[in-house]
């Protein structure tokens, strides 16, 4: 499972042009299925997610996680995550999850992400959407539950 996660001022997501989700302060996070991912995968990832240290504590030093700021997420879905650009340039998607088995994986880590006690929420899974945010830093990081950086 990967995920780019960017700290945020607010950020919101339409899907033909409905709003269907706004957050404040919190983290932006854009989530890639691989077809190897499993329960293990989103349970790595929703640990470090929940846990990022990436907001500022009173000495303006990244100390403290989206829950001890008053924190929300936004999960937006996206399989482009595992696209492939080694070799010519149109992207390979080969190593992606499948659709149906990927959507059961979201669907567990969304409603997991619930569970830690601040505001979640979602994109709308294999729509095309428009993402707006206001980056805070900027603060971005990769994450990859299968290989460090």
């Amino acid at each position: 499972m990967r995920a780019v996660v960017q700290r945020v001022a607010r950020s919101a997501v339409s899907a033909d042009g409905i709003n269907v989700g706004e957050i404040g302060k919190g983290l932006c996070v854009f989530v890639g299925i691989g077809k190897d991912d499993g329960e293990n995968d989103a349970e790595w990832m929703i640990g470090k997610i929940e846990n990022l240290r990436v907001f500022s504590d009173g000495e303006g030093k990244m100390n403290l996680n989206v829950r001890q700021v008053g924190g929300s997420l936004l999960l937006v879905s996206q399989f482009t995550l595992f696209g492939d650009c080694r070799k010519g340039t149109r992207p390979s998607y080969d190593t992606a999850m499948p659709t149906d088995k990927a959507r059961e994986l979201y669907d567990l880590f969304c409603g997991r992400c619930q569970r830690i006690g601040v505001p979640v929420v979602f994109g709308v899974f294999q729509a095309s959407m428009k993402v707006d945010i206001e980056n805070d830093g900027p603060v971005t990081l990769l994450l990859d539950s299968k290989k460090t950086f």
